[in-house]
């Protein structure tokens, strides 16, 4: 049977008749509240299971009060059957693990309760239920305190050249106390692009709010999390800079940032609508021709409160935001690396040295157009002015191991002035041994052991041991080695150019096996 629903004022006056005014009967009642007899008898069945037996009971009980007392929450009078668990219904519903359908629920409530709620009633009852969970929370916003960024689908960008049509993306921010609104056109919503719609967006306002609030994208938020999501560092570099706080919305709680939903549909509405049909050839015209419309929408005045948006800002928002810095920020990128064992890191195809004892630790790459930091724990370790050679490498010599270090100062020049230290003969000898190599590196070695000969068998004999080899033209530390080991830089220049007699050409023949790089000397057998 079909039930008429009441008002709580109606059942009020029900209760009232029957309690207070000690009116008895169903009929009158109902004659005098103008409702159904039924509807009368469900009522005051009701209010007995409820337990109320006298008007004071009652008496200051608000309409709220009285209906949470009767169990009249959602409900019609006229219909006593038992109230369903909405609660449960619903955890049922989000259940991941299993395909539950509210039928499915349905069939299981009347197997409970055979005489309960027709499919159609049931699923009514739950709508409303679920309407009443969701209830909107008005935001009122303090000036200067908030800012709502979002992207969407902006215009189609033309090649000039090629004709290939490329999408852009609408920047749109929104100022939560006067809805200051702006709009910028990007390529991408890569952090580049991101950044510099904040930076155009800020300087367009005069000032900066305390909170930015964005939505979830990879530019923004690395990480979401309810509590702590983990911020891209370039972003929250930027925020820091500009003084601001990045607060992202909650994910799939667009409501978080109802004013950035709401400022991109008016976008939309004032701005892409109506350059839909023009075409851009370059993205300086597009963002022109956006910001000509944005002017007039910012302009007009709002019907529910009388002003512009823009008379708003000056007289609420701009007195209250945070001044602009006094230089803009300077994009920096942000990357995670890991020190190799040649004491370098990577960034964009390029080698930076950084501290050799960091070597396999986790560092932090802050990149700008101009210069790479490398941090490690939060400290910068090494700066370097930045390269766009690719494949090439940049080393400081601090950053590297006493051992390396020394080998990179061997250069032709550098071991001719070690050379020289020990007399002009050897620094003669030097720069020939290396200019009679292949490639100057291969006499490396030998002049850092020619140096230590000097250092063991003193810069006298080293010096006559030098005149004698060049003499002989023997370039090679095994031949000096040999000349010294054997005592032969004593021996007159006379006979090493030759000699007339039987016993001096014997003791010439000598003296030529020294240019032999594979003698070992009579030491060698000691």
């Amino acid at each position: 049977m079909a039930a008429a629903r009441l008002s709580m004022e109606k059942v009020g006056q029900i209760l009232r008749l029957y309690y207070r005014n000690g009116m008895r009967g169903s009929r009158l009642i109902a004659e005098a509240a103008r409702c159904s007899k039924t509807a009368v008898n469900e009522c005051l069945g009701r209010a007995r299971a409820a337990g109320i037996t006298d008007w004071s009971q009652i008496e200051a009980d608000d309409e709220r009060a009285l209906e949470l007392r009767l169990g009249l929450v959602g409900q019609t009078i006229g219909e006593l059957k038992r109230l369903p668990d909405w609660a449960a219904i619903d955890g049922e519903l989000r259940r991941p693990d299993h395909q539950v359908t509210l039928r499915l629920l349905w069939e299981e409530y009347r197997e409970q309760h055979p005489d309960g709620y027709s499919y159609t009633t049931f699923w009514r009852y739950h709508q409303d239920w679920k309407k009443r969970q969701s209830l909107v929370m008005r935001q009122e916003h303090l000036a200067g305190e908030k800012v709502f960024v979002d992207f969407c689908d902006g215009l189609d960008l033309i090649n000039p050249k090629t004709g290939e049509i490329n999408k852009t993306h609408l920047f749109v921010g929104v100022l939560g106390a006067s809805s200051f609104t702006f709009a910028y056109a990007v390529l991408s919503q890569k952090v580049p692009h991101w950044v510099e719609c904040h930076l155009h967006m800020y300087e367009y306002f005069q000032g900066v709010s305390a909170i930015t609030i964005p939505d979830n994208l990879k530019s923004a938020v690395i990480r979401p999390h309810r509590c702590e999501p983990l911020l891209n560092g370039t972003y929250e570099e930027m925020a820091e800079h500009y003084g601001t706080v990045i607060i992202p919305a909650r994910v799939r709680k667009p409501r978080d940032k109802a004013k950035a939903e709401n400022g991109v549909l008016i976008a939309q509405r004032w701005i892409l609508a109506r350059l839909r049909n023009r075409s851009f050839y370059t993205l300086n015209d597009m963002n022109d021709a956006i910001a000509e419309l944005l002017e007039m929408m910012n302009d007009k005045v709002m019907r529910h409160r009388n002003q512009s948006r823009r008379q708003l800002w000056e007289s609420i928002d701009r007195p209250a935001l945070k001044p602009l810095p006094a230089r803009r920020y300077e994009l920096a990128e942000w990357k995670k690396v890991r020190l190799n064992i040649d004491y370098h890191i990577q960034f964009d195809d390029h080698l930076y040295s950084a501290p050799s004892s960091l070597a396999r630790e986790e560092l932090a790459v802050r990149a700008t157009a101009r210069t790479v930091e490398v941090l490690h724990k939060g400290k910068r370790v090494a700066s370097h002015a930045r390269s766009y050679v690719k494949y090439g490498k940049t080393t400081v010599a601090e950053h590297m191991p006493s051992s390396h270090r020394r080998y990179a100062e061997w250069t032709p020049t550098r071991m001719v002035q070690w050379a020289g230290e020990v007399g002009t003969e050897m620094a003669a000898y030097v720069e020939e041994l290396l200019k009679r190599r292949g490639h100057p590196e291969q006499g490396f070695r030998s002049v850092r052991a020619l140096i230590k000969l000097a250092e063991k068998h003193g810069r006298e004999r080293m010096i006559k041991a030098v005149q004698r080899a060049t003499h002989l033209k023997l370039y090679s530390y095994t031949g000096v080695k040999n000349i010294l080991d054997n005592r032969m830089e004593a021996a007159p220049l006379d006979l090493l150019l030759g000699a007339a007699s039987a016993e001096d050409s014997k003791r010439s023949q000598q003296i030529d096996l020294l240019a032999a790089e594979n003698i070992r000397g009579h030491g060698y057998y000691q």
